[in-house]
């Protein structure tokens, strides 16, 4: 867990020192592998293979061949992970209510 919770500390800086230079002949599009909307569904997958794993750990659990510790691992990944989504998600659509209750 705290592997991944430095892995996206370390995403967020990068994203953080990323500058912005507009091109003074062509605006290129914006590439689909940098895109929030790409950031967002890798997020998704990531928090939907966590949960997977947990349910699998759980059984194991159930079977008695895996480590409490394990299964307590796995299931407070997804748990994290789900919580994150669920966040970005809540930010997504508070923003876009907030678009949307702008004048014109």
């Amino acid at each position: 867990m705290v592997n991944d919770v430095s892995k996206a500390l370390s995403a967020y800086q990068a994203a953080v020192s990323r500058q912005v230079v507009p091109s003074s002949e062509e605006t290129q599009p914006a590439s689909p592998a940098g895109s929030f909307a790409s950031m967002v569904k890798t997020a998704v997958l990531q928090a939907e293979q966590d949960n997977k794993e947990a349910e699998l750990m759980s059984m194991k659990a159930i079977k008695g061949t895996a480590d409490m510790q394990e299964v307590v691992m796995a299931v407070s990944n997804a748990e994290v992970a789900l919580q994150t989504v669920v966040a970005v998600r809540d930010k997504v659509v508070s923003a876009y209510q907030e678009i949307m209750q702008m004048p014109i």
